[in-house]
């Protein structure tokens, strides 16, 4: 049900399309396919000149609509998937900038946050703010002590503007979904719950300094990063007080050669830190765009890189990392059957997919990347292909990948315009290998074993109980299955699996029965062997033999 508040609106969003040429997007829903001749008898479509394409007419109606609606288009301009590039261009260039609320109602959200007067918490407040966004804004202060201060303040009101806005975006999707078909392949009511998701986030400040302090300790021993320290003290869900940094932006390249700063290792340096985010944390900035960086000299040609804005944040799991990796690696190869089989193996798309097929389209979309020099080849735009063709094999992207995605974009353009000859791949690569080498070889069964030793320790007191009760449930009979009409193939199933168990069975006990032996006679046959670590590596090998069996029973 529509609120008044909510109707208005309505009207008042009609009006801007109307205004920038955007009321044939309501004629193209196939409920007003029918009557798309009455386009025609429109007033104000009589004497109109549309010259703006599509894109610049949607990000200035976006622009109109107000903060929430510039927030939405910056969203869904990382959705590059589904969106056609010209349109996704447009709204990247989309400026969360909005006049600043005064700096009154500023020391009044703090003062009531935090119950102090501004007065007892610092030496000086700046009631003009240093920059002003749609969700909070932020002023320069002095700490009692000294310390030069930022403070982040909710913008009053925002909670219930953001309610009434999403709630008409909600309905904007769902209307868009009932009446389209290729909405309902596009799932708009999903990209509104994750910009839902995303907005309701960064209304809570206290989750945005728990991300800057958790970058922070990441790269606590860094020499080439830092992350301004949060003062948890002075913060809360509508305040946050964060110690200020100062340096050149990043994009000031004339102030960068001025002072002496390396500009081809400043670029390597910020692609090497942003892999060491995804791939050694899973947890990186994901809003890493010119004006939440800055440089700070430290006169020999390095320098010191300082982030700042920590409301967007996002990570990985290791299953993403290791889609990435896999895939960058094979791409780099030309494999392309090998990023097929990823695509497969890992349930990106469904499973019965073909696998010549899949190859082949993304073959058709990446081998022309090849034909320019390997220094220039985006990774983003890799990713973004390997998105859009599995895309239409119904992979389904997943909003963090996305956002990877964009920062990739972000980070590749800002390192080529510090030095136009950045190779990404030889600065990203030895790291994506170093996280392969970590998870898989030698290096990765020693850390695993190492890892399980203590699990396996506290259930060898129950080894003894579980295999005479699985010696029981073999002689009982358990494993046996009665034939049914039309079960000729799962008998088949079920008996394969039967003695696979068996099978594992009997070695594990006999592995664990040698560990025994060895362990009985004592240290010199431990030697004898030539690895001291072979009862104990038998023990646990034959042990998780078993156990396996026996969680799957």
């Amino acid at each position: 049900m529509l609120t008044i508040g909510q109707i208005f609106r309505l009207l008042t969003i009609q009006r801007v399309l109307v205004k920038h040429g955007l009321d044939e997007l309501v004629f193209t829903l196939h409920l007003f396919r029918s009557v798309r001749w009455l386009q025609r008898l429109l007033p104000w479509n009589w004497f109109r000149k549309l010259d703006e394409t599509r894109g610049v007419r949607l990000r200035l109606a976006l622009e109109n609509l107000g903060p929430i609606y510039v927030k939405f288009g910056q969203q869904l301009s990382t959705r590059r998937d589904m969106l056609p590039d010209d349109v996704a261009l447009e709204l990247a260039k989309l400026q969360d900038k909005v006049p600043p609320f005064p700096g009154s109602i500023a020391r009044e959200i703090i003062e009531r946050s935090l119950g102090k007067k501004i007065e007892d918490i610092f030496r000086d407040f700046d009631e003009t703010p240093l920059a002003s966004a749609s969700v909070a804004q932020v002023h320069a202060a002095t700490l009692k002590d000294g310390r030069k201060m930022i403070v982040k303040v909710i913008r009053p009101g925002i909670t219930r503007l953001i309610s009434r806005d999403l709630g008409i975006i909600n309905i904007l999707a769902e209307t868009l979904e009932r009446y389209s078909r290729d909405a309902r392949r596009l799932k708009p009511s999903a990209v509104v719950a994750e910009f839902e998701k995303t907005l309701l986030n960064e209304l809570d400040l206290m989750r945005e300094a728990a991300s800057a302090s958790q970058l922070r300790r990441n790269f606590s021993d860094s020499e080439v990063l830092y992350v301004p320290e949060v003062a948890w003290e002075l913060t809360n869900r509508d305040v946050m007080v964060m110690e200020r940094v100062t340096g050149i932006p990043v994009s000031d390249i004339p102030a960068l050669e001025q002072a002496g700063v390396d500009l081809k290792w400043l670029a390597e340096r910020g692609v090497e830190i942003f892999f060491t985010q995804v791939f050694r944390d899973s947890f990186f900035h994901a809003d890493m765009h010119p004006g939440n960086i800055f440089i700070q000299p430290d006169g020999d040609g390095h320098a010191r890189i300082m982030i700042v804005d920590f409301g967007i944040m996002s990570s990985l799991s290791e299953y993403d990392q290791r889609y990435l990796a896999d895939n960058f690696l094979a791409f780099l190869n030309r494999d392309y059957q090998r990023v097929a089989e990823l695509h497969i193996e890992s349930g990106w798309v469904p499973p019965e997919t073909r696998v010549d097929e899949f190859e082949f389209a993304i073959r058709t979309v990446c081998e022309p990347m090849f034909d320019r020099p390997i220094r220039e080849l985006s990774i983003g735009t890799l990713l973004l292909r390997l998105f859009q063709t599995a895309r239409q094999f119904n992979m389904v992207i997943l909003p963090q990948l996305l956002l990877l995605q964009k920062t990739l974009v972000n980070i590749e353009g800002l390192g080529r315009q510090l030095h136009p000859d950045l190779d990404l791949w030889a600065t990203a690569k030895p790291i994506m290998q170093r996280w392969m080498d970590d998870r898989v070889g030698l290096r990765a069964m020693l850390k695993g074993t190492r890892d399980t030793v203590p699990y396996w320790l506290n259930r060898l007191p129950q080894f003894p109980h579980k295999v005479m009760e699985l010696v029981d449930r073999l002689q009982d009979g358990r494993f046996q299955v009665e034939l049914k009409s039309g079960e000729v193939d799962e008998l088949r199933s079920e008996l394969r699996r039967n003695n696979r168990n068996n099978t594992r069975v009997i070695i594990g006990c006999a592995l664990v029965l040698a560990a025994l032996v060895i362990y009985l006679i004592g240290p010199g046959a431990w030697i004898i062997t030539g690895f001291p670590l072979l009862p104990l590596l038998l023990g646990i090998t034959g042990g998780w033999l078993v156990v396996k069996v026996l969680g799957e029973l």
